[in-house]
């Protein structure tokens, strides 16, 4: 530690007090919650164990199992039925829990769940939930609002944030999980009153029980002292978002499904003809023959090379799904190729392949947990391998939780048998960023020499998962609430690293209204990942289905994504640095404004757009407030028309339907590209904007970065990263750039005014 980092050990206790300075920040095992079983052997006889059998295990090791004797009841221990389905644990109840405590004002993180931003407590007098947030992967349908349910991803990290202290806390266990929370306001009692020496003044603390089935304890936790501190410490552990290729930060069109090639060349012409930006095109599953992955429907998609080669010469992208269920089918070259390489997922007696139904049928799972299948997996994406597939496909690893039909709750059997013996329920809820990683190194592995960036996007996620690409919130539905519970969402899953995320325009299940997929457009426009997708028995609902005066708003939208495309490659270059979220909460910049604790209809785009979607429907007028002090100004934006807002004060805002609330940070200068192109890669060599809102002091700054956005080159120094003062004096502005980094000059972009 260091001189203002401190943990203070308890042995007799089994307890730790980390402090900042002289201040308690964390206590684990505060409460005594600290709880650790054996894994013990299946007796022959009775099923009991008695007390000394179960208690701290400081080794954790799967062969430090021990013998069960009779004496507690163990009924259910060794064989329990939920659904249909029947578990028996290989090692009998295994779980292992700890209490974290911390001096703070809120707690923010365990994504996935549709709560509210600030988790509430699940315990307690004052509890909202009456279960713990779990976390445990699962494919949801049609999931509801506002609940501690899983969905589809689990990260099990919080921050605790107070105006003068923020901490955080990582629970690395990939088996389920559930974390209960209890909000506690008063003086200090019990073993934190002792610790403060019976003080009276009030004292806001937060318990948190952290409980998985099996495991070890592993536990990380992070001082501070404010966000940023904890972002940078949290992303050095498990990495930052890799940075992507710019072309994915654009606008993506997908549908479940688009029908067949000429379907493909009609979309992508009617976004030409209405002048509609977008840079990616997907298919669904119906792409493929019968759900065999990695082959394509011979009827409707006989060129796929051809298809995919009409979209690129305008510099757009396709996007494919593959999933990690594969049929059975002795003819189906990736199933038959699997079983003779040992690629699955085992049964519980470890030797045949499991086997479980999902979209193709009978299916079997690919093992990720193991490395030689992870190179396998890469290799089915060389372009030998995966006939039809050019340099412009990517990928989309859907139904990853794993999502089994005919399992318990929708997923795997727990005891079905991974690499080195691995029981499923002990890695559960790292099978999806294992997929992911398989797959985001096999698109970088097919273009041998050429260090290309990939983008694959998964469904489901673990921490770390922003190392290979983005995700999104699954399958949400056309609904008001759904738009309005996408922020908190979105803000989730930033502070728990994943950042590169957003959420299904006009919602996946429903018809949207007119209204409801503008206000959606507008409000994804400002969030990291752009899509927009529906069920396949929806209408369809491209930019142009709803006629004008729709269409071009709904362009108008999609336009303001690209004209502040170099700002968001920026931004998305400073979280691959730093780990601070793209779309962050108003305290990652203003830690001491109390106000912004609880705030969750707004969000920060990088440091200096404060975004405020409109979420209810016939909204004319939104109840903005404006963080920061009395010297801190806020500019409407992009159309700065000289009004200024005061930080500190709330203010109610105008929003027709041409546009949503948008401010831009005294202080800061971002830069734009404002010609009107078809895609990314045509405005590659556009000029730069800069426009500058001006603090009280007639000073901004603000940085751009650029690379060719789309190689790992800018890690040998292929890069230009520049810092802008402006300063003014009223009546003319000066600009003084500064370099930022080793970056080589690279670009030929020039900056063509400033604003």
């Amino acid at each position: 530690m260091d001189s203002l980092r401190s943990i203070r050990i308890d042995p007799e206790a089994v307890r730790l007090e980390f402090l900042v300075g002289d201040a308690i920040v964390m206590v684990a095992n505060q409460e005594g919650l600290f709880y650790f079983e054996h894994q013990r052997r299946k007796p022959e006889s009775s099923p009991q164990v008695v007390d000394g059998d179960v208690g701290i295990d400081p080794v954790g090791l799967r062969s430090a199992s021990v013998d069960v004797d009779v004496g507690i009841d163990m009924g259910g221990a060794w064989e329990q039925t939920f659904g249909g389905n029947t578990d028996r644990p290989k090692y009998g109840p295994q779980s292992v829990g700890m209490d974290i405590s911390f001096i703070a004002e809120q707690i923010y993180g365990l994504p996935e769940h549709t709560t509210d931003f600030a988790l509430a407590s699940t315990k307690g007098s004052s509890s909202k939930y009456s279960e713990p947030y779990r976390l445990y992967n699962l494919d949801v349908f049609e999931y509801e609002i506002d609940t501690p349910m899983a969905l589809y991803g689990a990260v099990p990290f919080v921050m605790a944030h107070s105006s003068n202290i923020t901490t955080g806390f990582l629970w690395l266990n990939g088996a389920e999980t559930w974390v209960d929370v209890e909000h506690k306001q008063g003086p200090a009692t019990g073993i934190l009153g002792s610790l403060f020496g019976g003080s009276q003044e009030k004292q806001h603390t937060i318990h948190t029980h952290w409980f998985s089935e099996t495991g070890i304890i592993d536990g990380f936790f992070f001082f501070g002292p404010g966000p940023k501190d904890v972002w940078r410490q949290y992303g050095r552990l498990v990495g930052t978002q890799e940075l992507p290729p710019i072309f994915s930060i654009g606008y993506h069109q997908c549908r479940w499904n688009y029908n067949d090639e000429k379907d493909v060349a009609e979309v992508n012409a009617k976004f030409e003809e209405l002048d509609i930006p977008y840079d990616v095109l997907w298919l669904d599953i119906e792409h493929t023959n019968g759900k065999r992955y990695f082959t394509w429907d011979s009827k409707h998609f006989p060129t796929p090379k051809n298809m995919i080669e009409g979209v690129s010469k305008y510099g757009r992208k396709m996007v494919t799904i593959v999933d990690p269920h594969i049929k059975k089918d002795s003819g189906y070259v990736v199933h038959s190729q699997g079983e003779a390489d040992g690629a699955f997922i085992k049964d519980e007696g470890g030797r045949d392949s499991y086997s479980g139904f999902c979209w193709p049928g009978s299916s079997t799972w690919v093992d990720f947990m193991s490395p030689d299948i992870r190179q396998w997996w890469a290799r089915r994406f060389d372009y030998s391998v995966y006939e039809g597939s050019t340099p412009d496909l990517y990928t989309w690893n859907d139904m990853n939780e794993p999502s089994v039909f005919s399992g318990p709750e929708v997923t795997m059997d727990k005891n079905a048998i991974h690499y080195q013996g691995w029981e499923h329920r002990d890695v559960h809820n790292i099978y999806g960023m294992l997929m992911h990683r398989a797959t985001s190194e096999g698109l970088v592995q097919r273009n041998p020499g050429k260090n290309k960036r990939s983008f694959v996007l998964s469904r489901a996620f673990f921490a770390g998962t922003q190392r290979w690409g983005a995700i999104w919130t699954g399958d949400n539905t056309a609904e008001w609430s759904h738009l309005e519970a996408s922020t908190p969402m979105l803000l989730s899953l930033g502070v728990a690293g994943i950042t590169f995320s957003g959420a299904d325009v006009g919602g996946f299940f429903g018809n949207p209204s007119p209204e409801l997929l503008l206000r959606w457009y507008q409000a994804a426009a400002y969030q990291p990942f752009f899509r927009g997708h529906a069920h396949h028995d929806t209408k369809r609902r491209e930019p142009w289905v709803h006629g004008d005066p729709w269409t071009q708003r709904i362009r108008k939208a999609i336009l303001s994504r690209y004209l502040i495309l170099p700002y968001l490659y920026t931004t998305f270059y400073q979280s691959y640095l730093t780990g601070t979220p793209v779309l962050r909460p108003l305290w990652a910049e203003f830690p001491a404004d109390k106000e912004t604790f609880h705030l969750q209809n707004s969000f920060l785009l990088g440091s200096a757009l404060l975004v405020h979607p409109i979420t209810k429907e016939g909204q004319e007028y939104a109840e903005v407030y404006f963080p920061g002090g009395e010297d801190q100004v806020w500019y409407q934006f992009p159309e700065n028309q000289g009004e200024k807002y005061q930080g500190g004060l709330t203010k109610s805002i105008y929003s027709s339907l041409e546009s949503i609330p948008v401010f831009l940070r005294g202080g800061s200068v971002v830069a734009l590209k404002t010609r009107v192109r078809r895609s990314t890669a045509q405005m590659e060599m556009d000029p730069v904007t800069l426009i500058a809102g001006l603090d009280n002091k007639n000073e901004a700054y603000g940085e751009i970065y650029i690379d060719d956005g789309d190689s790992f080159d800018f890690k040998s120094g292929s890069y230009i990263y520049r810092g802008i003062e402006v300063l003014g004096d009223g009546k003319r502005m000066s600009v003084r750039p500064k370099q930022l980094g080793a970056g080589k000059t690279y670009s030929r972009n020039k900056i063509e005014k400033i604003v």
